[in-house]
């Protein structure tokens, strides 16, 4: 496909120079689903996998000029396993993701492999402004420059590329997207896209604070990389003279058979608490069936189990960088001081009043600030927090 503005020569000289030494890799063959003979910038959107880290989709810039034989996509979601301490750099909120260039072809057959679907966005940019997104793109994956501090939400791989292309737009696309509020939150859109992997889900769940729950801009919600497309869809700017839209063509490159994300979050809270009470339930016939004593012991293990688990919360909050863990109130169901209470023989009945008084607190911090949504660890957990310390009570008292 042919661009409706021309390239100058010495524009497209320029690139190869540049590509060629800076990719260090032969340029692939032009892609049999898109033909053209001039520069052209593509949005690439890849759809979520099956793998965890996939679920929230992926991006990537495609860089392509057939009649120069280039054919290259700059993609910033490249991270390391074996990378030096990169477990503890990710506990710490400190772990580092670096950008790529890939020939085009090597790229979408590792996205088509795992089945992930490929849309491709055509934008209709100025030769100036074609230069100056190359530029700032090959200069991000020099090795000097190629690593950046990943946040989750605020600087991630969709980020990253939303700004590039804010850049080459002189700006236009935050000065459009800042001031519009969007409909969802961080969390609302976490939870819709981590909804089939429930230890996932549950897991974010109880680690993420109260941030997520503030309200966001559109420009916030382009984390997601589906966001940022959709956003480019309906974006329009003046050029030569007229409004126009900045997509020229939307193209399907692969179709996966993976089922879609839902588009808004679902109600799990109901199921949870239904889960939880048949837990209660089957524990208190085992402690009606077995030993004296059994009672006792599950209140006290599952006190110590959530008691470690505030403690990692903690963690979280005041010895790490994730800024979305802090404040959290699910501190008030996975409390540390749950550990000592498990073992303060002789006080169950202040450990009952403890537990009670905290959980109450907890139901009651649903409609005050700062707004968390944490209905679904409630209504998982309180009933296993209030079942414990009624445990530890009947067994002081029977």
């Amino acid at each position: 496909m042919s661009s409706n503005h021309k390239t100058p020569r010495s524009f497209q000289l320029r690139l190869l120079c540049i590509l060629l030494v800076l990719l260090c890799s032969s340029p692939a063959l032009a892609s049999d689903r898109l033909q053209g003979g001039e520069t052209e910038v593509w949005l690439v959107t890849y759809g979520p996998g099956e793998i965890y880290w996939q679920r929230f989709g992926h991006n990537a810039i495609w860089i392509r000029d057939s009649g120069l034989g280039l054919d290259h996509v700059l993609n910033f979601g490249f991270f390391d396993f074996e990378q030096q301490d990169f477990f503890l750099r990710f506990l710490q909120g400190r772990m580092l993701y670096f950008s790529a260039a890939r020939p085009a072809r090597e790229e979408f057959a590792g996205y088509i492999n795992e089945d992930r679907s490929i849309r491709a966005q055509r934008l209709d940019l100025s030769p100036q402004q074609e230069l100056r997104l190359i530029e700032y793109l090959l200069e991000e994956v020099k090795p000097e420059n190629r690593d950046y501090l990943y946040d989750y939400y605020a600087n991630n791989c969709s980020t990253r590329v939303r700004d590039a292309i804010d850049l080459a737009l002189g700006g236009m696309l935050q000065a459009e997207f800042q001031g519009v509020s969007a409909p969802q939150t961080w969390r609302d859109h976490t939870r819709r896209l981590t909804h089939s992997d429930f230890w996932l889900y549950l897991g974010l769940e109880i680690g993420l604070g109260a941030p997520v729950d503030s309200s966001i801009s559109r420009w916030d919600e382009m984390f997601i990389p589906a966001k940022l497309a959709e956003a480019l869809d309906s974006a329009e700017y003046t050029g030569a003279g007229m409004v126009k839209p900045l997509v020229l063509e939307d193209v399907l490159l692969y179709e996966s058979s993976l089922d879609s994300p839902p588009s808004s979050p679902h109600t799990w809270w109901p199921g949870y608490l239904l889960a939880s009470l048949a837990v209660v339930f089957m524990a208190w016939l085992l402690c009606r069936l077995a030993f004296p004593g059994l009672a006792s012991m599950l209140s006290r293990t599952w006190l110590v189990f959530s008691g470690f688990a505030g403690l990692a919360l903690m963690f979280l909050w005041l010895g790490t960088d994730h800024s979305v863990a802090s404040p959290n109130l699910n501190l008030l169901v996975f409390n540390p001081l749950w550990v000592v209470l498990a073992f303060w023989k002789g006080h169950e009945k202040i450990a009952l009043q403890i537990i009670v008084g905290l959980s109450v607190l907890a139901l009651l911090m649903i409609f005050l600030p700062p707004g968390q949504y944490n209905l679904d660890v409630l209504a998982a957990f309180l009933p296993l927090n209030l079942a414990a310390a009624l445990g530890l009570f009947r067994s002081r008292f029977p």
